[in-house]
């Protein structure tokens, strides 16, 4: 990936009239190649690898695919495969944005100087628009960053801008997008596991045999979990010399190097390992936060970075990621509890009653109050408010948090609405179901996938996801719920499949990921702490954030809440230096 390229940007008239392409020095991660086609008054632009009919799309077909727009726009979107964004202006119609069924590649919209711009660069399109309007921060963009980590779809921290959600389209700028795909799953009485299992192993054999194709070395990521491991053993049964790229960590609970060892042995596999160190993080960090095009606070993008850097540095041009499988076949711990708040709600009104006045009766000393009060609320919290009932900003009052002056300007009810509207889209299906939808959007697109792009992007080196295909993702609809969590167990369907050809460490291995020791570190190194602390200090000057709340948080973190004020401090940390280069005029004061 050559990030110096330009970025492509659509101009057009908000009723399709006006059309124009324009080029934009491009500096952000979420860079793509584009494929443009003019035909008359109509302009296509497709970013991204897009396939038609399990074949990749070409320069020669756009016109083709042009005309499709035109004549039924939808019909035509949902026969894309593969990972995309679209812009187009069409003669005489409406124009036309819309990204994959999975978000794989976001798409900015922004509406200025009586104009629409989108792109898939966020920096392009500022650099594109700014001749038409400013630049400014959108308070409720910095809002859903901090309750979220990132900045969630539909929210951006550029004024006036917008993202799309998953499989969505917009036409009209002055109506909501709506979805051009559904998903279809299905609860089948009779499943024929033999043949599920089968066409699962198929479906990855090709998947990674897509995403091995083109030129250029060829690496994996391997944590030594479920989804990289199986990337890496299809990897090895297509070539005998393939590589993976681990990181470790010096810090207990952290480090997963020996399951990835496990996985390359298993497989016959060489393993590339790097253990970051707490100078690696004070070293990357002021270049990392900057680098995306919005704010990001997940921590594991450091690792991240640091092993596709390592990667890069041995000449690999192209990395497979297994991120996606845990979205698809119910393998987050999350997933287990839902079960048991259906089962309470699904109760009689009066027996709830009298289980709730029961427990609230409860003295605080009594063994496991706390635990049944806490059942109760999170039981008594609609779906999906309920899965971020830990999140920072439900547990604390937001004007404890933020000042009058920023509060004034952000609707704190927004992310909820955005977040109802995303699980109501799958409202027949079952909660299980729901909750995987509700992550392709939460976990996926604005998370896990910009995480990992953007560390690659960084680190000077293309990501492809073989577990996010559309054969695996149509697969994925027709698994029952109860195939997929079976009890308490975990992508219970995808286990057994994998018995016997995954490693049995693998199979047993817990969920973790390459999780930063962040907040354990910044304690112990002083020039760790000390950098981050003068930055969040730095942040605390511009008025969003109470006083009284920064000084509890540092203090909470050096007294004895290492890790959870850590991750706070990580937030506002990269919050900081990403505004100092991209929107330092920010100050309420």
């Amino acid at each position: 990936m050559i990030r110096s390229q330009q970025g492509k940007c659509l101009a057009v008239a908000p009723d399709g009239s006006e059309g124009r392409v324009l080029d934009a020095p491009s500096n952000g991660v979420d860079y793509r190649d584009a494929l443009v086609c003019h035909d008359g008054a109509s302009h296509l632009v497709l970013w991204g690898t897009p396939r038609i009919q399990d074949q990749a799309l070409t320069e020669e077909a756009l016109p083709a695919l042009l005309a499709k727009l035109r004549e039924d726009a939808d019909s035509a979107l949902a026969e894309l495969g593969g990972e995309w964004a679209l812009a187009a202006s069409l003669q005489d119609q409406l124009p036309l944005f819309a990204i994959d069924r999975l978000g794989r590649v976001p798409i900015y919209l922004r509406q200025a100087g009586g104009h629409l711009f989108a792109s898939t660069d966020l920096v392009a399109l500022r650099e594109c628009a700014a001749p038409a309007g400013g630049n400014a921060t959108s308070p409720q963009g910095v809002y859903a960053y901090i309750y979220h980590h990132m900045v969630p779809a539909p929210f951006s921290v550029d004024r006036d801008t917008q993202k799309l959600k998953v499989g969505q389209r917009l036409r009209d700028i002055a109506a909501p997008p709506a979805w051009y795909w559904q998903p279809r799953f299905s609860e089948p009485v009779s499943f024929d596991r033999s043949a599920a299992q089968g066409a699962l192993m198929k479906g990855l054999r090709s998947a990674v045999n897509r995403s091995l194709e083109g030129p250029g070395k060829k690496a994996a990521f391997l944590s030594g979990g479920l989804d990289s491991s199986t990337v890496v053993g299809c990897m090895a049964a297509a070539d005998s010399r393939c590589e993976a790229y681990s990181i470790g960590f010096d810090a207990e609970g952290y480090d997963e190097m020996p399951f990835a060892r496990a996985t390359a042995r298993h497989f016959g596999v060489k393993l590339n390992e790097y253990y970051v160190t707490p100078e690696d993080v004070l070293e990357a960090l002021p270049t990392l936060a900057p680098a995306f095009s919005e704010p990001f606070g997940n921590s594991s993008a450091l690792p991240a970075y640091f092993c596709a850097r390592r990667a890069t540095q041995d000449g690999v041009e192209v990395m497979l990621a297994g991120d996606g499988g845990d979205e698809l076949f119910a393998g987050n711990e999350r997933y287990t509890r839902h079960g048991s708040f259906d089962w309470f709600t699904s109760l009689p009104a009066p027996l709830r009653g009298a289980v709730q006045t029961l427990v609230s009766a409860l003295p605080g000393s009594f063994p496991l109050a706390d635990k049944a009060r806490s059942f109760l609320r999170q039981a008594n919290t609609p779906w999906p408010r309920r899965l971020f009932y830990y999140s920072f900003l439900e547990q604390t009052p937001p004007d404890q948090v933020f000042t009058d002056a920023f509060l004034a300007n952000v609707d704190t009810q927004a992310i909820q609405r955005e977040l109802q509207l995303t699980w109501d889209r799958t409202g027949q299906a079952s909660t299980l179901n729901q909750l995987l939808a509700l992550d392709w959007q939460t976990t996926l697109a604005v998370n896990d996938l910009r995480k990992v792009g953007g560390a690659c992007a960084l680190a000077g080196v293309d990501v492809r996801y073989p577990m996010l295909d559309d054969e695996l993702l149509e697969l994925s609809l027709r698994i029952p719920s109860q195939e997929k969590l079976r009890g308490k167990e975990l992508r219970h369907f995808y286990r057994q499949t994998m018995e016997g050809w995954l490693a049995p460490e693998t199979l047993s291995k817990s969920k973790q990921g390459f999780g930063l020791p962040f907040g354990v570190w910044m304690r112990e190194y002083a020039p760790l702490r000390e950098f981050a602390y003068d930055t969040v200090q730095a942040f605390s000057h511009r008025g969003l954030l109470r006083t009284d709340f920064v000084r509890e948080t540092l203090e909470q973190h050096r007294s004895s809440h290492a890790a959870y004020y850590g991750e706070l401090v990580w937030i506002l940390c990269t919050l900081e230096l990403w505004l100092q280069a991209h929107h330092p005029e920010l100050n309420l004061d």
